[in-house]
Parts: C-alpha cells; sequence; structure tokens
C-alpha cells in the first residue's frame, strides 16, 4: 500500500489518543515511527516528507475542528477538542 498524507491523518489521531488526548509534536512522530516505520520506509519518498504531511494532517484536524486551534494550546503541542487538556 502506497502511503499518502492522508494516511496521516487517522495516525495523528491515534497518537494522541494513546498520549491521552494532548502530546508534544516530538512525541506524536516518535509515535507514529514506532507504528509505522515499515508503511513510511516502504513508501517510496515519504522517508523523506512523512513528518511534514503529519503537520499537514494536524493542520486539517485543526481545520476541521478535531483538535483545538493552535491559538488555543501551548505552543509545540497539539490537542484533540475532546480532550480535557
Amino acid at each position: 500500500m502506497m502511503i499518502t498524507r492522508k494516511n496521516m491523518i487517522p495516525w495523528v489521531i491515534a497518537a494522541l489518543e494513546s498520549l491521552g488526548g494532548s502530546g508534544r509534536i516530538a512525541d506524536v512522530c516518535k509515535f507514529i515511527w514506532d507504528h509505522h516505520e515499515k508503511e513510511i520506509r516502504a513508501s517510496g519518498e515519504m522517508i523523506y516528507k512523512w513528518q511534514y504531511d503529519v503537520r499537514w494532517a494536524a493542520q486539517t484536524l485543526r481545520d476541521t475542528g478535531t483538535c483545538k486551534p493552535a491559538k488555543e494550546v501551548e505552543r509545540g503541542y497539539w490537542v484533540l477538542n475532546n480532550s480535557s487538556s
């Protein structure tokens, strides 16, 4: 299966859920790498741009209301909207 940036959306959600609803960007990326390294490596150029695509996914989640807007959370953190964090 070829991984695209759209695959990152559920991966970011899963990472944030595993972190209790919020997390530092580095922790989200570590979770994704720990759980999807083989898929990322097997997807050609994705190995070189997956962290950019994770940030795109987080922005998409903010735009759709799944995550809190950046102005409402501490810099460097992503927070699910249904989280008390």
